[in-house]
């Protein structure tokens, strides 16, 4: 039987059913029974709240009396210890997954690099591995200082940042570029092509042409000689001049006008989830019901993530006019994107081929620009 004396906090809602509720309801005060919020809800029919620790008492009183007694409610924390008590093994599951976190959340789980033109990730990350440096680390064995002083003993890194962000370990490098041959003013040099193209125009201020418009030149064929004077008496000199050329910048890129494309619905399922030597812990696990679906992962630190996107497949036929013509509009932002701003665009040529189900449209960029280079000449 339960000691209700354990339990002087806990308050219970009793509902009294009894002929003559207002003698039940003195004999209990004569007890010493303390009652509060009394509500009658018809002639033999009361609700009043009392402490828990004099249950006994009431319930002798109630029979001595030929009273109904029924809970219907009940606070204090003496309820919310008893639910706990429960759901000790939720409770200490809760507990168990936040420790499991805690302690996973100080190792490194996944190494993020960033490297710049020739320097690859896979060179880096063999480099951090020579320095002990992998996925599952402690944390508290990184110095990401003294890590990044380590990773500048590579000849082709200059300039290195780490950092920890979560359970990541973050990399930036910037390659070691040599610097360029420069030209002094008052060299003896020549002018070279840069760039291959067709010769419009040379304007020279100092040097001899050595090429004339209309020729088609090559990259880093001479376009001015650094030397002067007639035969016999020749010197040389720092070349100077513009060389304006006819150059050309060409894209290719195939598009479907007609097929069968994956469209979402709308519907989606989703995993939460850790991993753990290759076993899964799941927290969320939506059944994967979907025929054909896209399957999008996200890792956030150790909790990894599976979205099942639910597609259809529709068919489609495009107006091929309408498809070249913004295909041809992407392919010249895309080569305008990297052009110089003293670039002067003379003319653009589109041609389309069908192929099968998908057109192959090419888009050929005619342009004018100085393509004259400074070079060096032997002494």
């Amino acid at each position: 039987m339960l000691n209700f004396d354990k339990y002087r906090n806990g308050i219970i809602t009793i509902e009294v059913q009894s002929l003559m509720p207002e003698k039940f309801i003195n004999l209990l005060w004569k007890n010493g029974v303390y009652i509060k919020n009394i509500k009658k809800i018809n002639i033999t029919t009361m609700t009043m709240e009392v402490n828990l620790k004099n249950y006994s008492l009431i319930e002798e009183i109630s029979k001595k009396t030929g009273t109904k007694i029924k809970i219907i409610g009940r606070k204090g924390i003496t309820f919310f210890f008893l639910k706990m008590r429960k759901r000790a093994a939720l409770i200490g599951g809760i507990g168990i997954f936040i420790l499991i976190l805690y302690c996973l959340s100080n190792f490194i789980w996944s190494i993020d690099i960033v490297t710049d033109h020739n320097l690859t990730p896979y060179e880096i990350r063999q480099q951090l591995l020579e320095l002990g440096v992998k996925p599952g680390i402690n944390k508290k064995s990184i110095n990401v200082y003294q890590l990044e002083e380590k990773l500048k003993n590579n000849d082709n890194i200059m300039w290195s940042r780490v950092r920890i962000e979560g359970s990541e370990l973050k990399v930036s490098t910037i390659e070691r570029t040599s610097p360029p041959n420069m030209v002094v003013e008052n060299e003896p040099c020549n002018l070279v092509a840069k760039k291959d193209g067709q010769i419009v125009r040379v304007y020279t201020t100092a040097g001899t042409p050595a090429v004339k418009a209309g020729d088609i030149i090559k990259t880093g064929q001479i376009l001015v000689k650094g030397e002067q004077g007639k035969e016999g008496s020749v010197y040389t000199v720092h070349a100077k001049g513009d060389v304006i050329a006819k150059t050309f910048y060409e894209e290719i890129k195939e598009v479907p006008i007609k097929g069968v494309k994956k469209v979402r619905t709308g519907n989606s399922a989703e995993s939460l989830y850790i991993e753990i030597k290759g076993k899964r812990f799941y927290f969320k696990n939506d059944l994967n019901k979907f025929k054909i679906y896209d399957k999008i992962e996200g890792n956030k630190g150790i909790l990894k993530k599976e979205t099942y996107y639910e597609v259809k497949e529709e068919k489609f036929d495009l107006d091929p006019k309408k498809v070249i013509d913004e295909t041809a509009d992407e392919l010249f932002q895309k080569i305008s994107v990297n052009l110089d701003k003293s670039v002067v665009i003379k003319d653009k040529k589109v041609e389309a081929q069908p192929v099968g189900d998908n057109y192959k449209i090419r888009l050929l960029v005619i342009a004018e620009e100085n393509i004259a280079l400074p070079e060096k000449t032997e002494q």
